[in-house]
């Protein structure tokens, strides 16, 4: 069995489309018939994030942490418990791919940190993207690490010790203890996601507020 979990705290506005995308994820022929778990954890949520996840079959359960390490913590938890074998992880505002698990278990690793792409850059300036661009590889053997793109066999989660309850970069933290445990990890490019560029990030330190804070950093050295 395989698991997907998705952490949310009221993503009303983005979790239809991207459950949408992994159920076509978790059918893919490559997967051979192979069960999955789709598993969203309910973080603090107030919206009508759980009846959209029950409508698409997902399991839901609820975390009250404000807390994404917390909450992607919890899914795997009961990914563990439902005896999957392998554990992928993306975000609410984040679409994957058709062949999003098959190509992650075809790398033949024990964790696999994939890239995001960005589609819609409308609530950023062109310099923001222009950065963004210009800094980002794209491509197998970069050293980027994304909660919306990130999988990992069951035995190298529990060896780690699994997600720290960090509000951010506990993805970080994770890949970390992976790698001081000798886990092969792939830094590849090719488990393909797009992810939105929001403004209303959820996690302080993640990707939306390190957009945000670059798109700051620009604005203020054009006006000195």
């Amino acid at each position: 069995m395989l698991a997907v979990i998705v952490p949310a705290h009221n993503e009303e506005a983005h979790l239809d489309a991207c459950l949408a995308a992994l159920r076509l994820a978790t059918a893919c022929p490559e997967l051979h018939g192979e069960p999955v778990a789709l598993i969203v954890a309910l973080d603090s949520c107030s919206d009508r994030s759980e009846a959209i996840a029950l409508r698409h079959g997902a399991e839901v359960i609820a975390v009250q942490a404000r807390n994404v390490g917390a909450a992607r913590a919890a899914g795997a938890m009961r990914a563990l418990s439902l005896g999957a074998r392998w554990l992928a992880f993306t975000d609410a505002d984040t679409l994957v791919a058709p062949d999003w698990l098959s190509t992650q278990l075809d790398l033949n690793c024990d964790a696999v940190c994939g890239t995001v792409a960005i589609t819609d850059w409308g609530l950023h300036c062109e310099a923001t993207r222009r950065h963004h661009d210009a800094l980002y590889t794209d491509a197998d053997g970069h050293r980027h690490i994304h909660g919306a793109n990130l999988a990992v066999s069951a035995r190298a989660y529990v060896d780690a010790g699994g997600f720290p309850p960090l509000v951010s970069s506990e993805d970080v933290a994770l890949v970390a203890a992976l790698q001081q445990r000798g886990a092969r990890i792939a830094w590849s490019a090719r488990p393909r996601v797009t992810t939105s560029a929001r403004r209303d990030h959820r996690a302080p330190a993640g990707f939306g507020a390190t957009l945000l804070r670059m798109a700051h950093e620009l604005s203020r050295e054009s006006a000195e």
